[in-house]
């Protein structure tokens, strides 16, 4: 079934993947910000009874959602049937309780708004820590595509003699899974967060594996606080230089710099365009959209 696509961030690689899939056709429209910082949207395709994705990685949300939702409304009122949202990287989700009184659980709102406007959503890997699947806040269809076998395979072909570390027990998952699969060694340490920006890592005795290249495994790498740590704690066991290797790369507060600075190399699947972007999910994101538009 062919379908529709827009984005406002046509720079994202999927973009050029959409472009080469015979399902997909690319949906025209003007889209500007007027001298006020306001949005002028207009849907330029025929949208009637057509199926529609809106391509838009949330890496940037406070920024881009308003955008997004006057996109979803126009695509509605030019008689599109569904509009699904397709989100590499799925924002809001980490704030998933209140630990004080009067805390917001913004990942529950967000959902809400985003349910409001879009008739399903596809994301990779959302950080789902208290949530068991999206469907606990999202009441409309979701699919939930996994990113680490290909990064498990990724590391295996490119990096030498690797011992995987999930630097986190949130991160356990990834190391646990690719040391099944392939039978590399691992770790998981454990990790206090003094705050957005403080954290404290404890490392166990590695003398057995000083011959192996350390690769931390993590789903999101945001201010990069607890990565530096763990690299800081490798380099005093004796590790001259490690890998990270992530899904999502955020980067806030010119923390990849730093991470690189700090003697590691960092490597992340393109959901957020960056130039640390070495695994490519195109093809799995592209298979499962045109799944699911089969529906």
């Amino acid at each position: 079934m062919s379908y529709l696509y827009f984005s406002l961030q046509q720079h994202h690689p999927l973009w050029l993947g959409l472009a080469e899939n015979a399902s997909a056709r690319e949906g025209k429209l003007s889209y500007r910000r007027f001298p006020d910082g306001e949005t002028y949207l207009q849907v330029l395709s025929d949208c009637q009874d057509q199926d529609v994705i809106v391509l838009h990685t949330l890496n940037q949300p406070d920024e881009d959602i308003l955008g997004l939702l006057f996109l979803a409304t126009a695509l509605k009122q030019q008689g599109a049937k569904r509009v699904g949202l397709v989100a590499p990287y799925l924002s809001y989700m980490r704030q998933d309780k209140a630990f004080k009184e009067g805390e917001l659980i913004t990942s529950r709102v967000f959902a809400n708004l985003v349910s409001q406007h879009f008739d399903w959503l596809l994301t990779v890997d959302p950080h789902l820590h208290r949530y068991k699947a999206l469907e606990e806040i999202y009441p409309i269809p979701c699919v939930t595509l996994h990113a680490a076998p290909l990064l498990h395979r990724w590391i295996k072909n490119t990096i030498q003699k690797p011992l995987l570390i999930g630097p986190d027990s949130e991160s356990a998952q990834w190391v646990e899974q690719a040391a099944q699969d392939y039978g590399m060694p691992y770790l998981v340490l454990e990790k206090q967060r003094q705050g957005d920006r403080e954290v404290l890592i404890s490392l166990p005795d590695v003398a057995q594996w000083r011959e192996h290249t350390p690769v931390l495994v993590d789903d999101i790498v945001s201010s990069g606080r607890t990565l530096l740590a763990t690299i800081a704690l490798l380099q005093d066991a004796g590790f001259s230089r490690c890998s990270c290797v992530a899904i999502h790369g955020i980067f806030a507060e010119n923390s990849y710099e730093e991470i690189r600075a700090a003697g590691a190399d960092m490597f992340t699947t393109n959901t957020i365009p960056h130039r640390s972007n070495k695994i490519d999910l195109n093809h799995l994101m592209i298979n499962a959209i045109d799944d699911f538009m089969e529906l």
